[in-house]
């Protein structure tokens, strides 16, 4: 790109489709009861999930003079976490979230996330409503949705039982269908069950319609609970155009399990020669005071935008990416 290329990658008309985006957001979320919250994006601990990379800050100053260490969220989760043990009731934020060793055609170090929080919510109701917003956003008010799950995905796709496949196993399957760089790979279960996902199922997903897939491997529960058969997790996602665009939750409250899980990425980080994350006692504190039963979800707005305008890079729907920075 030129030096003197000053230009913002979205067109006029790419910034107009993005204003009336959050202004639909926020008149439905207004319309439905449901309360805009900030919390920071920069913080002294962050999200421990091996796969995201958080971008560090340091603050020096009034109050920490010998200077702070300080991540950029990778989601604003916790901040809304404690709202909601605070007795906030049903919230929503449309911010920006902030991720390292991301970028692409799909991705930017830092993008736009659309996140909420429904009290009372089981998974049928929260993608019901992630249906209804990823409608509103991408102007398709009659599409179709279709429910998946990521075990009979696996199945009917690529013949492969989740719960009966070991890793060797796994990466064989990779191997045949020719992913590229499959066989010299080192990854775990979960890393080839990923891989498999996204090279050989996502591209297939949502191409007429929304497709929900949902019922994840425990493995790959996060802040999710387990669901009662113990093997998958209360957890979505949605695709559409063969683009991943949200993640849902039926959130874990407990307390001495979150804090299990958050011991459990950092052992994987040091396993993979990743630096430990802070654990964030004061989300551990708000979940033992009382997080409410509560399903929640994470949207990428950057993402929506691009399948509403037809674009295939998301640099044409920011103003900045991070190549013209």
């Amino acid at each position: 790109m030129p030096v003197e290329d000053w230009r913002p990658g979205a067109s006029l008309h790419a910034l107009r489709a993005r204003a009336i985006t959050l202004a639909d957001v926020r008149r439905y979320f207004a319309d439905a009861g449901v309360m805009e919250v900030e919390t920071p994006l920069a913080c002294s601990t962050a999200g421990t999930d091996p796969g995201l990379q958080p971008l560090r800050a340091s603050y020096a100053g009034p109050v920490f003079p010998n200077g702070r260490a300080l991540y950029l969220q990778t989601s604003p989760e916790f901040g809304m976490k404690r709202l909601l043990a605070a007795g906030t009731g049903a919230i929503y934020q449309i911010c920006k979230a902030f991720r390292n060793a991301e970028a692409g055609r799909l991705h930017n170090p830092e993008f736009s996330m659309l996140e909420w929080y429904r009290p009372g919510f089981d998974l049928a109701e929260m993608m019901q409503e992630v249906g209804t917003i990823a409608r509103l956003a991408l102007d398709l008010p009659e599409l179709e949705a279709v429910y998946e799950s990521y075990a009979g995905l696996f199945q009917s796709v690529l013949g492969i039982d989740i719960f009966d496949s070991s890793a060797e196993e796994l990466q064989a399957q990779a191997v045949r269908h020719l992913v590229l760089g499959a066989e010299g790979m080192d990854l775990d279960r979960d890393g080839w069950l990923d891989l498999l996902m996204s090279h050989l199922i996502q591209p297939q997903l949502g191409q007429d319609r929304l497709c929900f897939v949902t019922d994840y491997p425990a493995s790959q529960a996060a802040l999710a609970r387990l669901n009662p058969d113990g093997r998958t997790a209360a957890r979505f996602e949605l695709f559409f155009s063969g683009v991943e665009l949200a993640n849902g939750y039926h959130e874990l409250v407990e307390p001495d399990e979150q804090a299990q899980r958050f011991e459990a990425d950092n052992c994987q980080r040091r396993g993979r020669g990743l630096p430990p994350i802070k654990v964030d006692r004061l989300l551990l504190g708000a979940m033992q005071h009382g997080l409410p039963d509560c399903s929640g979800v994470a949207v990428g707005l950057d993402r929506l935008l691009m399948l509403r305008l037809g674009e295939s890079d998301i640099d044409r729907v920011l103003s900045f990416s991070l190549q013209r920075c």
